[in-house]
């Protein structure tokens, strides 16, 4: 079911994924397909005809064909059907591919347009990242230096307004409940293509990006874990006008032409 990520253990059994304990969030990594966040309205125009599609799109509740396994990898996939051109009219096939080299776990997408047509679409990652030890024991280290000022969102879409994230000397911050009062931190942009998990003053674990412009930061109040999510899109914005064509941030990829990205996950 959604070809979800949901373990990855050290060679000491350390378990690193988020257990998806459903009293705080019965997901692990979900895939964010064709959209990443919430339209306005819960709905979108494709040339002149309403649709409707929830938060984050239908990728994440489909099941995944397995077609290629190796010892070090692995490729699932979907295609559309009728269920899908109800929501998004578009033929497409939508590939996930897990790859292990070393202590690295390279996560690709690869999105292939099956029309004579444009398509527009985002994808994103959502893993969340088990934190084990009290959550204010953690932070996050950011790979470059400079001011990172985040959005706000207002019931669920993205508004103009932003905040800054105070980084100290290292380029980090400790993790705190307080930072997401007002739900996930989103960056729209961002230079900085690393983010590590710093357990008690020591790196656990290095999330890279270099194929995603944005991110998202989220935890649940009290739950202990933290998503840290390579996007290649976001929610509308407050002033969107529904055209899925005219949306900030999506892609457009052209008639019969694929799409591939990649993100990283690394044990240190």
């Amino acid at each position: 079911m959604g070809a979800e990520l949901v373990s990855i253990k050290d060679q000491n059994d350390k378990e690193y994924i988020w257990e998806g304990n459903p009293e705080f969030w019965g997901k692990h990594s979900p895939v964010l397909f064709p959209i990443v966040g919430a339209l306005k309205n819960d709905s979108y125009l494709c040339k002149g005809k309403e649709y409707k599609m929830s938060r984050h799109g239908f990728a994440r509740e489909m099941e995944f064909k397995l077609i290629e396994k190796t010892n070090t990898k692995a490729v699932f996939s979907i295609e559309s059907n009728a269920t899908t051109f109800e929501k998004y009219p578009f033929a497409f096939e939508l590939q996930i591919i897990y790859t292990l080299e070393n202590k690295n776990l390279h996560v690709g997408y690869k999105v292939i347009n099956r029309n004579d047509y444009e398509m527009p679409f985002s994808i994103g990652a959502h893993p969340a990242f088990a934190l084990p030890n009290k959550f204010e024991e953690y932070s996050l280290q950011f790979s470059n230096q400079g001011i990172l000022a985040y959005h706000l969102l207002e019931d669920n879409l993205i508004a103009d307004s932003t905040k800054e994230l105070p980084l100290d000397n290292k380029n980090s911050i400790a993790l705190q409940y307080s930072l997401f009062e007002n739900d996930a931190l989103i960056f729209k942009t961002l230079t900085s293509k690393t983010l590590s998990i710093i357990e008690d003053n020591t790196e656990i674990l290095r999330i890279q990006y270099t194929d995603f412009p944005s991110l998202g930061i989220w935890t649940m109040v009290n739950a202990p874990f933290v998503c840290i999510e390579p996007w290649l899109g976001y929610a509308d914005t407050t002033e969107a006008n529904g055209n899925i064509f005219e949306k900030e941030g999506i892609l457009k990829l052209a008639a019969n032409k694929s799409f591939v990205s990649k993100y990283t996950i690394e044990i240190v």
